[in-house]
């Protein structure tokens, strides 16, 4: 007698098996055999195929495209001093933490920096708040996303609210991030794409046009330094700082069927 089982298996957990088997007899009793040894292995990233299909269900989403002309990135005061004192005001990449799926393959493994580029439906400027800081450093759109970066899609998830994210990677053409992506994560066309756009100049003398999705919140991880004289930091309007948006750690909702796909969190 043969039996057959099928197990939906979580990436990157470690796993214990052992098997045992009963065989029934003709007089109607079981047989069983003793407990095999035990095998222990551990699962591995998202595969391409499956973030694929966490990108089909971010596109579905995505709202329209707006505008928007720069990427910031909020934080404490004191995170700003440290990087002029103590980094000759390069903000350097860091280690992206465990937040959002567990299977995510740059999760723990791929270092950047990360910016933010969602604008007011009224305004078409930043929001007044921010859950990680009342200092903001802006930089021209332009700086971090034109021809000379490949664009990767890395996430798609939600924290027990309403609010999905998005995670896109941008990389420099040829860098040590553009390395690691290319073969772990599915690159996005540039110009045609439903989260974040770059579209040439159509004449001489226009400028570029960038735009994001609506609907969703982008986290855009820039894989290389970033010099605090290529933009500006200023201090935001907002008088309340959302904490609970804040994604540090941030564990996946695995029972929302928005973002969650067959192969686990």
């Amino acid at each position: 007698m043969a039996v057959r089982g099928h197990w939906f298996l979580s990436p990157r957990t470690e796993y214990c098996v052992a098997v045992q088997t009963a065989v029934r007899q003709p007089d109607g009793d079981y047989l069983v055999s003793e407990w095999s040894q035990v095998v222990e292995f551990c699962t591995g990233d998202y595969a391409m195929e499956h973030l694929q299909q966490l990108l089909d269900k971010a596109k579905g989403s995505a709202g329209r495209l707006l505008k928007f002309t720069v990427f910031y990135r909020n934080q404490q005061p004191d995170y700003f001093d440290y990087v002029r004192k103590e980094c000759g005001g390069l903000m350097r990449p860091a280690l992206k933490d465990n937040s959002g799926s567990h299977g995510s393959p740059i999760n723990a493994k791929l270092q950047g920096v990360f910016f933010s580029c969602n604008t007011e439906f009224d305004t078409g400027l930043p929001p007044n708040d921010s859950p990680y800081g009342p200092l903001r450093f802006q930089i021209p759109a332009g700086l971090l996303l034109n021809p000379d970066i490949c664009l990767y899609f890395a996430d798609f998830y939600c924290m027990y609210t309403a609010y999905h994210y998005v995670v896109l990677v941008l990389a420099p053409v040829g860098s040590e991030g553009d390395t690691f992506c290319r073969t772990r994560l599915p690159m996005l066309d540039l110009s045609s794409n439903p989260f974040l756009t770059y579209t040439a100049p159509q004449r001489q003398g226009e400028e570029p046009l960038y735009c994001h999705a609506s609907d969703v919140i982008l986290e855009v991880l820039f894989t290389e330094p970033v010099h605090l004289d290529q933009g500006s930091v200023e201090q935001i309007s907002g008088h309340h700082q959302l904490m609970s948006l804040t994604t540090a750690n941030a564990k996946k909702d695995p029972s929302c069927k928005v973002c969650n796909i067959s192969v686990g969190r």
